[in-house]
């Protein structure tokens, strides 16, 4: 028996797949060899989350999950489907800091009175004022000591101390350290977001639900690269602030019986690389 909402998809043939499949995750098998993750543990890593897709994704109907039905779709035995159902699954759970430091600083540079007239953030007393970094770290949260935020962005380099002893942020806005968990976890996050909204483009019955769009020009001078390169991040963090702040003022004024269930993820991306490397 057919599935109703698979009817309702375009979806592509398999072999169509496969050439865009391998180009995607060529960086990422990249990344997994270098950070020495084998292809063992990424095959123990697939199976589990072909089964658990196929289970709570493609069959919604409880009744249809059986292993028979669960092998057939993703390919897995049924002995190692009944393994994998018994071993507990990682949650996938937002870090706090994480999600806290983002409410931060989109404050901090979406909202008055933290930001100035023309849309910088502005310098903030430590505290014991009404527009200070204590304040501003209490409106979005009770649960966290503003000092304790403060000495750990002090030591990330988010922010650092001015010669008037305000909390100055760096940056126009907040690029997570390398290799730190906030990376990691916007990594998962962002590059999941953008590839399932690609895969649902793919698979829709009319118009595209999603932006998913890109300028690109090939053989390219360095230099010019390089331009291209300053006016993206220049123009992609003003359309971000942009977003941020309106974000900001809609949902200041929202009714509070409005249900709240959507989220929302803008994302871009900009990659330079040598045409002959890049295939």
């Amino acid at each position: 028996m057919s599935d109703p909402a698979t009817e309702r998809l375009q979806i592509p043939a398999p072999d169509a797949l496969m050439a865009p499949l391998a180009r995607l995750l060529r960086p990422m098998v990249r990344l997994m060899i270098r950070a020495g993750i084998t292809f063992p543990v990424l095959e123990d890593l697939l199976r589990s989350l072909f089964v658990d897709v196929a289970q709570n994704d493609i069959l919604p109907d409880a009744k249809s999950r059986t292993d028979s039905r669960i092998s057939l779709l993703s390919g897995v035995h049924r002995k190692e489907i009944r393994r994998l159902r018994l071993e507990p699954q990682a949650l996938l759970e937002t870090p706090p800091i994480v999600t806290i430091a983002s409410q931060i600083i989109a404050r901090w540079l979406g909202a008055a009175p933290w930001m100035a007239a023309d849309g910088t953030p502005l310098p903030l007393p430590r505290g014991n004022e009404e527009v200070s970094f204590e304040r501003l770290v209490e409106s979005v949260t009770k649960d966290m000591r503003p000092r304790a935020i403060l000495d750990s962005w002090l030591a990330d380099g988010v922010v650092s101390i001015d010669a008037d002893e305000h909390v100055v942020l760096n940056g126009a806005a907040f690029v997570p350290q390398p290799g730190k968990d906030a990376q990691l976890f916007y990594f998962g996050r962002n590059l999941h977001d953008h590839i399932a909204a690609a895969c649902a483009n793919i698979t829709a019955v009319g118009r595209a639900p999603f932006v998913d769009r890109s300028v690109h020009y090939d053989r390219l001078p360095a230099d010019i690269a390089d331009k291209l390169a300053a006016i993206s991040r220049d123009a992609a963090q003003k359309m971000l602030l942009e977003i941020n702040r309106a974000a900001l003022r809609m949902t200041e004024v929202a009714e509070a019986e409005m249900p709240a269930t959507r989220r929302v993820n803008l994302g871009v991306y900009l990659y330079i690389d040598d045409d002959a490397a890049g295939g």
